[in-house]
């Protein structure tokens, strides 16, 4: 395991229950040094650090990883599923309808304020998934400077 996280993260998947391996100390440092990474950016991140490693390896790893709690897995219509090591807050996320871009976006009011639903109809709820559609800055600039 190289790089300065190595220890801390390997660390973090001992205390998830996860053995500790190369490709997943990999796997987990490459989905936080990203940006809502999709499973193929992932892997070509991974393979930069730990050499070969197969999609349905990376798969496999993002799934362990998702299911303790250390990655979170969302997945905007119309979009592959993308992976996060940001967890744990309930944040919301901003994508864009041209490029595909994804951004993160806090609760807009107070703590959780969207896990008081309107009609809960009996559920214990215990997380919201909030997508904002519209288009980044780069895509509307782009937009109104080729309108006519």
């Amino acid at each position: 395991m190289t790089g300065s996280r190595a220890p801390k993260t390997a660390e973090e998947l001992r205390d998830a229950g996860l053995r500790v391996t190369a490709a997943r100390v990999a796997l987990l440092e490459t989905v936080r040094a990203g940006d809502h990474l999709d499973a193929e950016a992932i892997a070509s991140g991974v393979r930069g650090r730990v050499g070969h490693i197969s999609l349905q390896a990376v798969y496999d790893g993002l799934h362990a990883l998702t299911a303790a709690g250390l990655l979170r897995r969302i997945e905007p219509p119309g979009s592959p599923a993308r992976f996060e090591g940001r967890v744990g807050d309930n944040h919301h996320h901003l994508v864009c309808r041209s490029c595909g871009a994804v951004a993160d976006v806090d609760c807009a009011v107070g703590t959780a304020p969207c896990l008081t639903a309107s009609d809960d109809h009996g559920f214990s709820v215990d997380e919201a998934e909030v997508i904002y559609w519209g288009l980044c800055p780069d895509c509307s600039t782009a937009r109104s400077t080729s309108a006519p």
